[in-house]
């Protein structure tokens, strides 16, 4: 087969609009990434117990690494695709591929787990209604015991409305995302003011340091939990093909995020331990049973407040969680399409709806999936939101390890491509050919901090280490039979002209300075490769 056939369609011939300003791309982060804590903060409790504040530490420390290769690889490369395209421009089609089936496995389990977890907010309130919790509507369905029934048929309805709303093309606006993000982070910012002013105590934390802190396994069984709280930096990253400016704007929104999140993230988990929530039990056995509402539980324990705080906080929580569900489905619709482009799988995916104009094969294909995970999950009995939460964390770890990879490949393999951002602390290395490379050190140590939360969701999740793997090892069939049939190499990749799609981006972006830098450092390359006369 020629190399025009075979050379796939590039990015850069069909452009987004560009017209997402700084606080529309911190806030489309925010409303993914701010929700985790509503999920993650009774999960991490159950386990980690009186090291709920370490666990989330040590996460969150990964996790700023993870947010500032992002940075440098969104504001370098600022095209849709997130990880996947990263991957694959740094490492080629078959990794590429690998990256990208990884995260659309985190976008299936999105659309489950927030779609859970919205429900779970809103069972909040049927003690108020119904005098009763969500553990009275279970049944044993044959060996599968407390099975909560009512949550699940919640959640499918939820997955539901979400998916006749994509296929119609009624999505959230912008500005509804931006007020709802602004009401939330008031509302968890002013829950932790006065939360440490009116209810925390040092000395209950200590406590609970001293008498309550975990085994070695529960606590690398949280730790790894813990970093589905800042799970959604993805979100900038694929939004950066629809931000203005993106080489100034990506690094701005995305290390105002990253510390955004991790300072809530901590404080919680720090407030929640130093909290009398129940004078018979430590906070953590009372916010780890609550794993269906725990921010709602904690609000609900602020003296003075709790009365209101806590069904707001509740109502609240319910709203950006269908919020990051939604994303779940736009996000996994985005993806397939990138990876259609670059003939990972078939355009059969980017069919529209003849009336509405919508992708709806994906939308139904991706939203089925994600409702088979989630009444999966609903048979492991309470433990739903643990075995969605297992899966998520593998999906993100394994995404991210090859994010980083690919960050150090492309150090070196592309010099040219100006980094408006670079990460910090790097070792300056002379090359012969062109400039200097710049090894990331600290994109090493990150890269081994998420290879050690992967090692630790492998060794204490047992739906994760098996369901996982599977997951990828199913999509490299379905891949492997795809490009088999289409005549492309499987484990090999196909002719692409980076430099050309890169002018082009750049020039989209209007970042004309950005762009006569590349022109210049790819002239002064050819110039050093030309023989001497």
């Amino acid at each position: 087969m020629a190399d025009t056939e075979q050379q796939p369609e590039q990015p850069g011939g069909a452009e987004l609009r560009r017209d997402v300003s700084v606080w529309g791309s911190y806030m489309w982060g925010f409303a993914d990434v701010g929700a985790d804590t509503y999920v993650a903060l009774g999960l991490v409790m159950a386990y980690a117990q009186g090291a709920t504040g370490l666990a989330f530490g040590l996460a969150g420390l990964v996790y700023i690494m993870i947010g500032l290769a992002y940075t440098e690889l969104a504001s370098a490369y600022p095209v849709a695709g997130g990880g996947q395209y990263f991957t694959l421009r740094g490492l080629g089609d078959f990794w590429g591929f690998v990256a990208g089936s990884a995260l659309l496995l985190d976008y299936t389990i999105d659309i489950a787990l927030f779609a859970v977890a919205c429900a779970g907010y809103v069972n909040f309130f049927l003690p108020y209604l119904f005098g009763v919790s969500i553990g009275a509507f279970s049944v044993d369905l044959g060996p599968f015991r407390d099975v909560r029934w009512l949550w699940a048929l919640e959640t499918v309805v939820l997955i539901l409305v979400l998916v006749w709303l994509n296929v119609r093309g009624i999505k959230e606006s912008s500005r509804l995302n931006e007020i709802i993000g602004v009401v939330v982070i008031a509302t968890e910012a002013g829950l932790i003011i006065f939360g440490f002013l009116a209810a925390w105590r040092p000395e209950i934390l200590a406590w609970q340091w001293r008498t309550q802190f975990p085994s070695l396994y529960n606590f690398m069984y949280g730790s790894s939990l813990a970093i589905i709280s800042f799970v959604g930096l993805e979100s900038i990253s694929q939004a950066a093909q629809e931000t203005r400016r993106p080489a100034t704007i990506v690094p701005r929104t995305s290390i105002t995020l990253i510390f955004t999140v991790f300072i809530f993230a901590t404080a919680f988990s720090t407030l929640g331990l130093g909290m009398q929530l129940d004078p018979h039990r430590p906070s953590w056995q009372v916010l780890g049973a609550a794993q269906d509402n725990p921010v709602a539980v904690l609000a609900t324990g602020i003296p003075v407040i709790g009365l209101v705080a806590g069904p707001f906080a509740a109502a609240l929580g319910a709203m950006i969680l269908l919020i990051s569900a939604n994303s779940g489905v736009m996000s996994a619709s985005r993806l397939t399409f990138s990876m259609s482009q670059f003939s990972f799988i078939s355009r059969w995916f980017n069919a529209v709806h003849p009336k509405y104009r919508t992708p709806v094969r994906t939308i139904v294909v991706f939203s089925g999936i994600g409702i088979i995970e989630a009444l999966l999950a609903f048979l492991t009995g309470p433990k739903a939101m643990d075995t969605l939460g297992n899966m998520y964390a593998f999906g993100a770890t394994t995404g991210y390890i090859l994010v980083f990879i690919a960050l150090i490949r492309l150090r070196f393999s592309d010099p040219y491509t100006p980094r408006p951002y670079r990460m910090p602390l790097n070792l300056r290395i002379r090359s012969r050919e062109g400039p200097a490379r710049q090894f990331p050190v600290l994109g090493v140590l990150g890269m081994l901090g998420v290879a050690t939360i992967l090692f630790m969701v492998v060794l204490t999740h047992t739906i994760g280490r098996i369901a996982g793997p599977a997951w990828i090892l199913l999509s490299f069939l379905a891949y492997a039979a795809f490009r088999r049939k289409a005549g492309f190499p499987v484990l090999g990749s196909l002719p692409r002209n980076w430099e050309r799609q890169q002018m082009e981006v750049l020039e989209s972006a209007e970042e004309y300075d950005l762009l006569e830098q590349y022109r210049n450092a790819l002239a002064e390359r050819d110039r050093r490769r030309r023989p001497a006369r």
